[in-house]
């Protein structure tokens, strides 16, 4: 049966520096047996056959998308649904002056590098135009007599928001961008919306110097009975990570899980399974862990996959 993903916004779980791994909350066991060596065992598997990719520790690898808030937008319904699906609207003149190179500066050092034109970056931006909505037609007026042809709309509006965002001014700034490196100052246009709080931010770097993000080695076995993958990371900030579960819709409570090393960072979670029938869904549950030191540049795989997660706020 197919699986159906559903984000449910549950509070997070917090993991305190003190708690034990694997630990429930206020630090006590979960219920069901006691994950913690069995993740542990699949965990060291992971970092064993970790392998970064070319510019890993002295390249440009982001491992967010290229589209950067720099604050707190204060979105509504409407915008935040803009923001997300790409719509926007110009209302200035985009340069496609190429300007000179420009500066990344990582926690370990600075790089230089290439850059896109403002034009480019919006281009990127844009993923298009609204569907129609109330009060606005989906498309010229079909033709007064007769039925409506192949191509003419069938509907005049829509269910959903169906502003763009509008822009009305551009600079070229820096936004703060999640990287193999750690968290770096990322030369980036910053577009000035009407309606948004802040600036939206779209990273300048050019593409033929930016690095992708490796496979992760894969363990020859899936993860055992019990034990659950992260989906992606919410928010890195110092010491705390903030991730996604997939959990089953009918498990237990899931239990954030983690692994640290020096070079790398391992998370996942347990959960005590059903044991009668349920339905076949795929379940994103927000959990959070504290770490013994921060982040900083290391990569953080996932216990199933074996690959680096990218950042995507929820």
């Amino acid at each position: 049966m197919r699986r159906v993903l559903a984000l449910l916004g549950i509070p997070l779980l917090a993991l305190s520096a003190c708690a034990t791994p694997g630990a429930g909350p206020g630090g006590t066991p979960p219920a069901g047996p006691d994950q913690r060596p069995v993740f542990t065992e699949r965990a060291e598997e992971v970092v064993a056959g970790w392998r970064p990719g070319p510019g890993w520790h002295d390249g440009y690898v982001p491992l967010q998308d290229a589209t950067v808030l720099t604050g707190e937008p204060g979105f509504t319904a409407e915008t935040k649904t803009a923001f997300g699906a790409g719509w926007y609207r110009d209302q200035i003149p985009m340069p496609a002056d190429v300007p000179p190179d420009g500066t990344i500066r990582f926690p370990d050092g600075t790089l230089r590098v290439p850059l896109v034109s403002a034009a480019d970056a919006y281009a990127r931006l844009d993923q298009g135009d609204p569907p129609p909505c109330d009060g606005r037609p989906a498309a010229p007026d079909p033709a007064p007599t007769g039925s409506p042809g192949p191509d003419d709309p069938v509907s005049t509006s829509a269910s959903t928001p169906c502003i763009p965002l509008t822009v009305t001014e551009v600079r070229l700034d820096s936004a703060p961008v999640w990287t193999s490196r750690g968290r770096a100052e990322v030369p980036a246009w910053l577009f000035t919306v009407d309606e948004l709080a802040v600036p939206v931010a779209r990273v300048a770097v050019a593409p033929r110097v930016t690095g992708g993000v490796p496979d992760g080695a894969v363990p020859g076995e899936p993860l055992p009975a019990g034990l659950v993958s992260a989906q992606q990371l919410r928010a890195v900030e110092g010491n705390r990570i903030d991730y996604l579960l997939g959990v089953g819709a009918c498990d237990g409570p899931p239990t954030p899980m983690v692994l640290e090393r020096p070079d790398v960072v391992v998370i996942g979670g347990a959960v005590v399974s059903p044991t009668g029938p349920c339905t076949m869904q795929l379940v994103l549950k927000p959990v959070s862990v504290t770490l013994a030191a921060p982040v900083g540049g290391r990569v953080v795989l996932d216990a199933g996959s074996g690959a680096p997660l990218t950042v995507r706020p929820g």
